[in-house]
């Protein structure tokens, strides 16, 4: 037994001479490497952090300059710091506060969110559940929408809500939201869709469920990151809308902020630049915690578009 085990553990004295100077060196020079890339990645990436957030910091820095060091001061800090943007700007303009603003953006974002990913859900079912006569047509007609431009249906959309009286009020903004006009979103449902298993959908009819049950009930609550992610697109889009308000809208108060930026600049009297720089950066906030808040549930949207099964 002594023989036995000396023999052994001398074999492993051996073995480990042979191998240990090996690892080691190999596993010292991926390490070295891996130090190496990261080092490279992290500055690559600093530097790219820099040039995205410069216009961001220029504008911040920007709020606080006045009206004089526009055009002559185009570095960060402002020579003579003020607020009196920020007093200009909370005042509003042509009469009306810039809450007032403020809360039409939030009200059409918000509602536009809500109709877009309803109706987007609810048609994106059906192309993807639903069989009946018709479907590649009416969904090669669905696509075949992402191609024709805004413009081209403008005048036509006008027609018809000033025949309904509906022009100067926010119903021509909101109620294409609710009947599933954005093709783009109806597409990513229905392709998150078909990647789901129709195993419980089968369950649940065999349980007596139809489709307004398994829609709600186990449809939806998987395509949540899916959901998310259209309704992060869906409310910067509707808050950085500024052709639809535009040609909608006439009255001061019912302007959301894009219009409202734009009355800080008249061609035919001097334009108030520190006020439209502090306006501008107020109306970009929303947009930034929004994304900031839900950014993980577009990540996980994104990272679950390869699964199946």
């Amino acid at each position: 037994m002594s023989t036995t085990s000396s023999f052994q553990e001398n074999a492993l004295v051996q073995i480990e001479n042979q191998v240990d100077p090996d690892s080691k060196k190999g596993a010292r020079r991926p390490v070295k490497r891996h130090t190496w890339q990261t080092l490279v990645w992290f500055v690559v990436l600093l530097a790219l952090t820099v040039v995205v957030l410069y216009p961001l910091v220029w504008l911040l820095f920007s709020t606080f300059k006045p009206n004089s060091e526009f055009g002559t001061n185009m570095g960060f800090l402002p020579n003579a710091p003020t607020i009196d943007n920020y007093i200009k700007v909370m005042e509003g303009i042509a009469g009306v506060p810039m809450w007032k603003f403020f809360a039409n953006s939030l009200f059409i974002a918000v509602v536009s969110v809500i109709g877009t990913v309803l109706s987007s859900a609810l048609a994106a079912y059906a192309f993807a559940r639903i069989q009946f006569r018709g479907l590649g047509i009416l969904f090669a007609a669905m696509i075949g929408t992402l191609l024709l431009p805004f413009h081209v249906v403008i005048i036509p959309q006008y027609i018809l809500f000033n025949n309904l009286g509906l022009v100067d009020t926010f119903w021509p903004l909101l109620l294409p939201k609710f009947l599933a006009t954005e093709a783009f979103f109806v597409f990513l449902l229905v392709q998150f869709i078909r990647q789901m298993p129709r195993d419980m959908d089968e369950a649940a009819r065999i349980d007596g469920a139809g489709h307004v049950r398994v829609f709600w009930s186990i449809i939806l609550p998987l395509i949540r990151p899916a959901l998310i992610t259209c309704a992060i697109f869906a409310f910067i889009w509707s808050w950085n809308d500024f052709l639809g308000p535009l040609l909608y809208l006439t009255s001061p108060d019912n302007y959301p902020l894009p219009i409202a930026l734009r009355l800080y600049n008249d061609q035919t009297s001097s334009s108030d630049y520190g006020a439209t720089v502090t306006a501008s950066f107020i109306a970009l906030l929303p947009v930034l915690l929004f994304f900031l808040v839900f950014q993980r549930f577009l990540v996980d949207g994104v990272a679950t578009q390869g699964l199946k099964g």
